[in-house]
């Protein structure tokens, strides 16, 4: 599969070398600030796509607070997507033909985008993954009705409640954003987890974030997984609760991603630099605590989320009302966007992504995950981006990989050996 996709990755290496160059010496020459003027990007336009969720922050942000114009990019359009297919679909035609450029992402789309799996036709359409927007802050909500089970990170409650809901004849609909993204991934770990087969004891059904809460409400789902500001509203309009948050899942996972197509980093490699380092300050001003209630009042306007700021502000300062009693002040589950290299895009990360893909077989087990990851992931850019706005050192990953990561039900990911890990899990589809 990977065979078909031309990446033209040896040209973009040299243009980033170039560029590098370019931008030490305009550093060295200029004053501070001075760089956005040196930067000269091959062109001042962008279009990014957003879904309104919270982790599109740093993008909402960096055209607010007039990041992109700082470096150079002053035309920038952040264009809202009504949900993850009208952003593959729009991603897919491209800037030129009515589309855009690149998105705020699910961090698996792009690798699935690439490799065609998702795709008209199954044609791949190359891209490139520049930074992590965020880790953690997404949640696991369920229905009022299963309150009484007691359900929270341990899913297992629900085995019985569901199968009694099964054998009266009802389905049972546990919703997330798109197959194979993010919310997929998390609502299938928590269900398998808790002896509940995502494939043959629920159906998963596809519902775009926005309309999550409009969906519980009316019945049309059991349980669903998405980001904020969805599951705070959820349960400020007392429809459902939050079972669990998916930091609790996975503490300090990855999450969205900014991804632009291969073509635009290949064309514009300094105008590529100029959105990374837009959008990276953008992440450190929406990292900070006195920052946060002006940031839910910035996305909270109609022409973003068009949502109470209510709906925003609680979560994003750690504070989480589950609804089911528990209301936790100053969690350690609030979204980061910054400190300590959540910026940074992990290929270990990545990886995680493509095996429980191959997991539920919307990956084939044969893939060969490391030449993929090559083409997609530019950490490279990412780091002379750093170099450029001069981030801190303890900000910086030193390796390509975070190293084994663990679970809340005990199993471990070694990135080095991701098949150990699938062998580990009881309820799969891969043998």
């Amino acid at each position: 599969m990977t065979k078909t996709t031309t990446f033209g990755r040896r040209g973009v290496l040299k243009g980033a070398t170039a560029t590098a160059a370019l931008l030490s010496a305009a550093r060295a020459a200029l004053p501070a600030g001075a760089f956005a003027q040196a930067a000269d990007p091959e062109t001042k336009s962008v279009k990014l796509g957003f879904i309104a969720l919270t982790d599109a922050a740093p993008l909402i942000v960096a055209k607010e607070k007039k990041l992109f114009d700082k470096y150079g990019i002053t035309d920038a359009d952040i264009a809202k997507q009504a949900s993850w297919g009208t952003t593959r679909d729009n991603i897919v035609l491209g800037s030129g033909a009515g589309g855009i450029d690149g998105a705020h992402i699910l961090t698996p789309f792009p690798y699935l985008i690439s490799l065609g799996t998702v795709t008209t036709e199954n044609k791949p359409v190359p891209m490139h993954i520049l930074a992590r927007l965020n880790y953690d802050c997404q949640a696991i909500s369920v229905a009022k009705e299963f309150k009484g089970t007691g359900v929270k990170l341990d899913s297992s409650p629900l085995k019985k409640a569901f199968a009694e809901k099964k054998a009266a004849g009802k389905e049972v609909k546990c919703a997330m954003t798109f197959p194979g993204g993010t919310h997929d991934m998390w609502i299938r770990y928590w269900l398998a987890a808790g002896g509940i087969d995502p494939d043959k004891d629920v159906s998963t059904i596809v519902v775009p974030p926005p309309q999550m809460v409009a969906n519980m409400k009316v019945g049309a789902m059991d349980a669903f997984c998405v980001g904020e500001p969805w599951n705070d509203q959820l349960v400020h309009q007392d429809i459902g609760f939050t079972a669990c948050m998916t930091g609790e899942i996975w503490k300090n996972h990855p999450e969205k991603s900014l991804a632009v197509r291969a073509d635009f980093t290949e064309k514009n490699p300094k105008a590529a630099l100029a959105v990374l380092m837009a959008v990276m300050e953008a992440q450190q001003w929406c990292d900070k605590m006195e920052n946060k209630d002006e940031l839910a009042t910035i996305l909270g306007k109609r022409q973003w989320f068009n949502v109470p700021p209510a709906d925003i502000v609680n979560r994003i300062k750690g504070d989480i009302d589950y609804g089911d009693g528990r209301n936790v002040k100053g969690s350690d589950q609030l979204m980061k966007f910054w400190k300590g290299g959540v910026s940074y895009p992990y290929q270990s990360h990545e990886l995680w992504f493509l095996t429980e893909n191959q997991r539920w077989g919307k990956l084939p087990a044969d893939l060969d995950t490391k030449a993929i990851i090559g083409k997609v992931n530019r950490e490279d850019l990412w780091r002379e981006a750093a170099k450029n706005i001069s981030a801190a050192e303890a900000d910086v990953p030193k390796s390509t990989s975070r190293g084994k990561e663990t679970f809340f039900d005990g199993k471990v990911f070694d990135p080095a050996d991701p098949k150990a890990y699938l062998a580990s899990l009881a309820i799969k589809k891969v043998a």
